[in-house]
């Protein structure tokens, strides 16, 4: 016999053989050949050494080699051992080769007695499961003659794993003895409510088998109720558990907040704390989580103290639900003490951070944090792109969203839909309504989200009938439309003056789009009739509707009485507007200018006096600019800015000039704006600050964003009819921006209302 020789000093036995991709090679190089081939090895040692490089061969994956080492083999006379075929089913099911186990198993009917090794015959079982090819499986399991314990939990597990429960179970059912492994894995895997029967049945098979009153068990039938939303199942399980870990009480905890039951979730938690179970980080998120939900902050602070006593504040799985928590209860600044406390912040806590900035309406911030995180290089989730998209949508700052959307690509997160909507909308609010359909036109596979968003934008630039265009396109794609998608429909509807298509929308959501009408749908459609002028259909609508109406019902039949100068109605819109919220300003405001603009003055005091006797102060506004790559920020009488100084005195220089015996070019229709108190506010008015930036920084060229509402243009349109001095060029500026920007309305202003403008805008044009 030939000996083997040695692989050099700090060599591998493996070294020694030769490689197996050549077609040369043939078993004379292996020395082991060379007695096989003489026939002096012993019959219990032949094939041995064969079968070992084989199964080495195998486990390394080198299945290519290995068979033509098997075709060697072959013709040598060898035969392949049990081990052997136990590693090539293995191999060939974690590639899920079907076709070559198949083939192996044919060879093995062949070469190997019935009956073959119970190891092997689990392999081969295991080999047709791991390829989902339960046909095989099955027929393989009933001609078994012996059906070990391990042999029914394959077949179990795989259908179980595949989704195949109910087959799982007939197998289940007919077994016996299992370990009480298959029946945990098994339970686990029902993780919805439409497997709650299912099981209930091994609820009452567990019983039957005398397998309950186990902790393994237990909680697995208590987080099988918790996931198939069967709460009372889950609290009678949870009282009948002799043993109760940290596990138990949170899964039922989980339970309660996800049906809403959130007081039930912070009671079990006070329950946990009474009675001395140990608390870990997932229970402090998820009682978080439930006080956000209820919006306790007294509660969210207790629990925040104990936090803090365990010394669990810095952790990031801890701190990001509390500093989420606060934001949500309107704590901006404690937000952020809880997030300087983590001590490794990850995505989802900068993520949470930039929220609670951009809930406290505090925008800046958020492109701040977004600037600052990314210029270190830090991992960026897509939730952090939505947030920016959303603060540059309430900023109108297209330069940084921009910026965010080409940094987005370039880390390949645009893929994800829910910020892919926000982008389109960030684009509509910034006036580019073009970009916007850019940005859906890139989406692969568009959601009702997306969609949705699509139309906001065209409701949002007036276009209702391209909003139409874009509800039939997302009608032929077969995406379905939601609550919220015919929101925005009857939105493009009422800022276009469509008033039929509202109608025949409000009237087949039912049956065509299987979406009931809300008071939403309602509101909407009353705003349709309000602003078309058609007053006395929209009071019917609100008094006949099966809804009783909200706040929202009356001010927006409030709104189209102002713009329609219908004292009569207005009054009975704003008596029932103020007895649903006598702390609304919107009734007095609106009111007040009903009467002002038609002269009756003592009425309208009568209004301001009702005001300022209830403390009542109208919500400030606030507006923001970009320029030269800087967003700036003004509020209505704010005076912090640091060119106010130049601002205002440009404005007061172009105020001393349009009202110098100029009281003539003052709105005709509105006469409170003759009030020297009205001159006044005007000039602070948060949008004529920013055309003051404006005009101070960019004199030629300008565009204005179409987050400024038309209630806005409006106003500015009244201080360019006072500021005549400054020509012909600003008339074609805001005539166009309103083209743009405002076509056939939005927000306040009324089509008519835009037509009107234009007419003014023509002749005044004309007369320079």
């Amino acid at each position: 016999m030939g000996s083997v020789p040695l692989p050099p000093s700090g060599g591998k036995i493996r070294d020694s053989f030769p490689t197996m991709k050549t077609n040369s090679w043939s078993f004379a190089q292996i020395p082991s050949w060379v007695s096989l081939k003489a026939g002096s090895s012993n019959s219990n040692q032949k094939g041995r050494v064969e079968n070992l490089h084989l199964i080495l061969l195998t486990k390394q994956g080198k299945l290519k080699e290995a068979q033509e080492f098997i075709k060697e083999m072959d013709d040598a006379g060898v035969s392949l051992s049990p081990n052997s075929y136990k590693c090539l089913f293995e191999a060939f099911g974690v590639l899920r080769s079907l076709s070559d186990g198949r083939f192996f198993h044919r060879r093995l009917d062949r070469e190997v007695k019935n009956p073959w090794p119970h190891f092997l015959e689990n392999s081969v079982l295991q080999f047709y499961c791991d390829c989902a090819s339960f046909s095989d499986a099955e027929k393989l399991f009933n001609g078994m003659q012996m059906r070990s314990l391990t042999t029914w939990a394959i077949l179990i597990d795989a259908l179980v794993r595949e989704g195949l429960v109910n087959r799982a179970f007939l197998w289940l059912s007919r077994s016996a003895g299992l370990d009480m492994s298959v029946y945990v894995r098994f339970l686990r895997s029902l993780s919805s409510p439409s497997y709650i029967n299912l099981g209930k049945e091994i609820h009452a098979h567990l019983i039957k088998a005398g397998l309950t009153s186990t902790v393994p068990i237990d909680s697995a039938l208590l987080i099988m109720y918790v996931k198939c939303v069967d709460l009372e199942s889950a609290e009678l399980v949870f009282q009948q558990m002799a043993e109760k870990d940290a596990v138990d009480w949170t899964a039922l905890m989980v339970g309660y907040t996800q049906s809403g039951k959130l007081e039930e979730a912070v009671s079990l938690f006070a329950r946990m704390v009474n009675e001395g179970i140990q608390l870990d980080e997932y229970v402090f998120s998820i009682v978080l989580k439930a006080c956000t939900g209820m919006g306790c902050l007294n509660m969210g602070r207790q629990i925040h103290g104990i936090i803090t006593k365990k010394g669990l504040a810095s952790q990031v799985y801890v701190g990001t639900p509390l500093l989420d928590f606060y934001a949500k209860c309107a704590s901006i600044e404690t937000a952020c003490q809880a997030f300087k406390v983590i001590t490794e912040p990850n995505d989802a806590s900068w993520s949470s951070l930039m929220s609670a900035y951009a809930q406290a309406g505090q925008f800046e911030e958020c492109v701040k944090i977004f600037r600052a995180i990314r210029s270190v290089g830090f991992f960026l989730n897509p939730f952090i792109y939505t947030t920016i998209f959303q603060a540059c949508s309430a900023m109108a700052d297209l330069n940084s969203g921009a910026q965010a959307h080409a940094d987005a690509i370039k880390r390949g997160l645009i893929s994800y839909l829910h910020g892919e909507s926000a982008m389109i909308t960030m684009y509509s609010k910034c006036g580019q309504l073009e970009y916007a359909f850019r940005a859906f036109d890139s989406i692969d596979e568009p959601d009702t989200l997306a969609w949705t968003a699509l139309i906001c934008a065209c409701a949002h630039h007036g276009n209702g009938a391209e909003a139409l265009n874009q509800f039939r396109r997302m009608e032929a794609y077969g995406a379905r439309p939601n609550n919220v998608t015919l929101i925005a429909v009857l939105t493009a509807c009422s800022h276009s003056g469509l008033v039929s298509e509202a109608e025949m929308l409000l009237d087949s959501m039912s049956s065509k789009y299987g979406v009931d009408p809300t008071i939403d749908h309602y509101d909407c459609m009353i705003d349709v009739y309000s602003r078309a002028g058609l007053l006395e259909e929209a009071l019917a609508l609100v008094n006949n509707m099966p809804f009783e109406p909200d706040a929202m019902s009356w001010k927006s039949l409030l709104g189209g009485c102002q713009i329609h100068k219908n004292l009569a109605i207005a009054k009975v819109a704003a008596e029932n507007l103020l007895q649903l919220d006598q702390g609304d300003t919107a009734g007095y405001v609106i009111m007040f200018n009903l009467y002002a603009s038609s002269g009756r003055w003592k009425e309208a005091a009568h209004f301001r006096k009702l005001m300022a006797e209830a403390n009542l102060r109208k919500e400030v506004s606030c507006s923001w600019i970009p320029i030269k790559g800087k967003v700036h920020r003004f509020i209505v009488g704010d005076r912090h800015h640091p060119q106010t100084q130049e601002i205002y005195s440009k404005l007061g220089e172009l105020e001393a000039s349009a009202f110098n015996d100029s009281t003539d070019l003052i709105a005709e229709k509105d006469l409170s704006y003759a009030l020297p108190e009205r001159k006044e506010q005007l000039l602070v008015h948060t949008e004529i600050a920013n055309f003051g930036m404006k005009d101070f920084h960019f004199p030629e060229e300008f565009n204005v964003p179409s987050s400024w509402s038309s209630r806005s243009m409006l106003v500015i349109l009244q201080y360019q009819r006072m500021l005549h001095i400054l020509g012909s060029s600003a008339l074609k500026w805001v005539l166009a921006t309103i083209s743009q920007t405002h076509s056939k309305s939005t927000c306040y202003c009324s089509w008519h209302m835009v037509d009107e403008i234009h007419a003014w805008g023509a002749s005044a044009w004309r007369d320079g």
